[in-house]
């Protein structure tokens, strides 16, 4: 058995340089040195990560014309699809990661709108394995979770209008995001903070493999997840905070998709201790928000008389019984509220 991972390994070296010497023929010139340094940032070992020389080389492409980039998201992501071997695939991922977090703006588009046209998803990895050995078979299922968790993180930056996780933590940064959202409508926050819920539900699912444990490419992976995950959690601040402001300004069914959500964002706080960020002092305030801004809103809305979490339809029933009230008593001399509770009223 022991000698397995062995023969592995020297399989692996070989098709790595086959690989090498395959793209040396058959590139095109121009963009020879980025096909190399994909290559070589993606190579069979499962116990070294990407280096970073060749990660700088292709981000380094994205100072140069949008057809090298658009090249260069090409042969990664056909080498993401075309590999069976769960090192190749999580590195993959992983440069498909740094070039959310530290790509130029034009290799960050070409890879959130690749490819254009087809429609098809090339992140989509729900049925990849690699059963060559334990370790293989259980880094698939980090391939398969991490996949997954990078269209999330794609998703919600294209809700929120930037890419999360470059986003500068900033006072300047945080400040103007504290401004867009106090200009955002009700509906508009609710879908940002369901959004941002989204991704880190899905961060709480990670995989959690014996087998995996200290794995330097599983090691990678978290560190750059825990970094989004502070990123994350930072935005929901920003929209809770945002949120009590208008308290009084919620509708009945607002409140109600707001305690849904922060309840969905509460009931992963246990599962994600395994990033080790929860000592953090921030991370642990804004939890502590959420928790607080979850008990005042709408308890006596999202709880029926015996106290059970009423169903969405309930609360819909519910909503439109208000809405009928409302333009029955609604009349000249009624306030209008502005969406944020920052600014005074309105009175006509």
């Amino acid at each position: 058995m022991g000698r397995i991972p062995i023969l592995r390994d020297f399989i692996g070296i070989i098709k790595d340089k086959a690989s090498q010497s395959k793209a040396a023929l058959l590139s095109d010139p121009k963009t020879l040195s980025l096909h190399l340094a994909l290559l070589r940032a993606t190579t069979h070992d499962p116990f070294t990560p990407p280096d970073p020389r060749h990660l700088a080389t292709l981000l380094a492409s994205g100072h140069t014309s949008r057809a090298t980039v658009s090249s260069a998201i090409e042969v990664l992501m056909d080498r993401l699809q075309t590999t069976r071997d769960a090192s190749v695939a999580i590195k993959c991922l992983i440069t498909v990661h740094h070039i959310i977090k530290r790509g130029s703006f034009i290799l960050q588009d070409q890879l959130s709108v690749y490819p254009s046209n087809g429609g098809r998803n090339y992140l989509k990895l729900s049925n990849f394995r690699d059963n060559t050995t334990l370790l293989t078979w259980e880094l698939s299922y980090w391939v398969r979770w991490y996949a997954l968790y990078l269209q999330n993180l794609l998703q919600t930056s294209r809700v929120l209008g930037f890419f999360l996780s470059s986003a500068s933590s900033s006072v300047d940064k945080n400040e103007e995001e504290e401004e867009k959202a106090s200009s955002l409508t009700n509906s508009q926050l609710l879908k940002e903070i369901n959004s941002l819920g989204n991704l880190i539900e899905q961060i709480s699912r990670m995989p959690n493999s014996l087998h995996t444990n200290g794995n330097i490419l599983v090691d990678e992976v978290l560190g750059m997840v825990g970094e989004d995950y502070l990123a994350s959690t930072n935005e929901v601040s920003i929209r809770v905070s945002e949120f009590k402001e208008r308290l009084s300004c919620l509708s009945v069914f607002e409140s109600v998709e707001l305690g849904f959500a922060l309840k969905r964002l509460e009931d992963c706080k246990e599962r994600l201790s395994a990033l080790g960020q929860m000592g953090n002092v921030l991370v642990e305030t804004v939890w502590g928000s959420i928790s607080e801004m979850k008990d005042q809103v709408g308890n006596d809305e999202l709880y029926g008389e015996e106290g059970r979490l009423m169903t969405m339809e309930s609360s819909k029933n519910k909503v439109s019984e208000s809405s009928r009230y409302g333009e029955r008593v609604l009349k000249l001399g009624d306030s209008l509220d502005f969406f944020s509770g920052r600014f005074s009223k309105l009175h006509y």
